[in-house]
Formats: C-alpha cells, sequence, structure tokens
C-alpha cells in the first residue's frame, strides 16, 4: 500500500532527477509554481493532500519520464531510498535576514525542501539560481547545493554572504587573513575583493543540477 509520504517523496525525487526543485518542475508541467510545495501536502486542519492523477500525468510529459520510472521512486522511496530533504530557498531572498545564524547554518522559517542523495554534511541545503549573472555555469532555475560544514580551498566554488545581505556564488581565487578574492563565473561580471571583516560567512558548492 501507498503512503502519502511515499508518493510526494516520488516526486521529490523525479524533481531532483531531472535538475528542477518540486515548484521548477511545477511549472515545467504547466501547474502553479506552489502546487508541489511542502505546505500544500495537507490542509490547515491536518487532512492529508495528494497529488492528483492529472498532476502526475502532466509531469511525466513535461520531463519525458515513463510511468516506469515514476513507479521506481515510488519503490525506492520507502521509507528513505538512501535519499533525505533538505531545505530549499530561492538565492534573492537569501540574502535577507532570517534564514541563516551567525555561521552560516540554515535556521528559521520561510525555507522549503527538496529531496536529495544522502550526503555527509547534515547541514547542506539548496539555493535556487534566479537570473544570469551566473551564466553560463548556472541557469535561471537551476540548484546548487551548500554544505557549510566543507573545508573551502582555492579554486573551490563558493557561496558567500556579506554583511551588507548580498550573497553572491564565485570561485575563491585567493585568500588571505585580510581579503578574500573571488572569481566571477560569468566573464561579463567583475572578479571582487572584499575585506574580510565585511564577509558574514562563505561555504562550498558541492553539486548543482545543470
Amino acid at each position: 500500500m501507498l503512503s502519502h509520504a511515499q508518493v510526494w517523496s516520488a516526486i521529490d525525487s523525479l524533481a531532483t532527477r531531472y535538475g528542477m526543485t518540486p515548484s521548477g518542475l511545477a511549472r515545467k508541467a504547466g501547474l502553479d509554481a506552489t502546487t508541489f510545495n511542502k505546505s500544500k501536502r495537507q490542509t490547515p486542519d491536518g487532512r492529508l493532500r495528494w497529488p492528483s492523477t492529472e498532476s502526475i500525468a502532466k509531469v511525466l510529459e513535461a520531463t519525458g519520464a515513463s510511468i516506469d520510472e515514476f513507479m521506481s521512486f515510488l519503490d525506492a522511496s520507502g521509507p528513505s531510498g538512501g535519499r533525505r530533504t533538505i531545505p530549499l530557498i530561492g538565492m534573492a531572498q537569501a540574502g535577507a535576514g532570517g534564514f541563516f545564524d551567525d555561521g552560516g547554518f540554515p535556521t528559521g522559517a520561510g525555507w522549503d525542501e527538496v529531496a536529495f542523495p544522502e550526503t555527509p554534511d547534515p547541514n547542506a541545503y539548496a539555493l535556487e539560481i534566479s537570473g544570469d549573472s551566473m551564466l553560463p555555469l548556472y541557469r535561471d532555475g537551476d540548484v546548487i547545493i551548500v554544505s557549510p560544514n566543507a573545508s573551502v580551498r582555492r579554486g573551490d566554488r563558493v557561496v558567500v554572504k556579506t554583511k551588507d545581505g548580498e550573497v553572491l556564488a564565485k570561485e575563491l581565487k585567493r585568500r588571505t587573513e585580510n581579503v578574500i578574492e573571488l572569481k566571477s563565473i560569468n566573464i561579463e561580471h567583475a572578479d571582487r575583493t572584499l575585506s574580510a571583516d565585511k564577509i558574514d560567512w562563505m561555504a562550498r558548492i558541492i553539486w548543482s543540477s545543470q
């Protein structure tokens, strides 16, 4: 017998397989972007909401996935299929206050969730790229997974949050005690050199959906 959690986990897994968030998958299928949000999976009074067969059919058509592929996710999702959910937020939102603690770890409300294969960092989280400032490496709608516990070395792709609330996805070019030099992913954007005391935190990007 299929459980409510299994069906929703299968949809999350399908989204991840095709490089999308649940909201991105809903948009691609021609549905409202919030259709697959975690907050929509039960009613305010606690009753469980199930995705409709029409929604699943639209998802399969949009991704080109077969029903057998979807069923394989159902089989793998009980109880977890080697996957877990991690916090997800849009890159544009991440600069606002209340989403990270002083160490750069996700905290507070306002996060969505996305299914992702097990990662050794229990504090890993996902950011959804918006706009074209990170082309050609990251496109609008791509998802990057960030590990705040991973060590950061020269040449790593990183997310940096400044004390002014700016969130940047760059490549670490050089780091000293006083400054951090960042190489822009998009050659049309200038490299950045930031004073160390202007940076809130820096974390390594360990995976991206493109």
